[in-house]
């Protein structure tokens, strides 16, 4: 948790993805996530957290539907989805923080 507090608490916007492995909708976002990685590197950050491995985070920020997708700057949670998102959306939220 620590190192997560210490990830999200750069001046880069940093993209997570919670999900679960037995997530269907996680799963078919899972190449638009690594496409959203490359177009924004250098800019942002993207990340994924497994909500079954990382239960303390997803508690922490009340992830309670996979996929869930916040965007933090400094820190703080400034952009919040639930549910599936088409990728130009994503980035285009992502970017307008960096």
């Amino acid at each position: 948790m620590e190192n997560f507090n210490k990830l999200i608490s750069t001046s880069t916007p940093v993209l997570v993805d919670f999900y679960a492995d037995w997530c269907g909708p996680c799963k078919a976002m899972g190449p638009a996530i690594q496409e959203v990685g490359k177009e924004v590197e250098g800019k942002a950050r993207v990340v994924k957290v497994n909500i079954d491995k990382n239960q303390a985070a997803a508690m922490q920020y009340n992830v309670r539907a996979v996929p869930t997708f916040i965007i933090f700057k400094q820190g703080q949670q400034v952009w919040r989805h639930s549910g599936m998102i088409d990728k130009n959306t994503l980035e285009k939220q992502l970017l307008a923080f960096a």
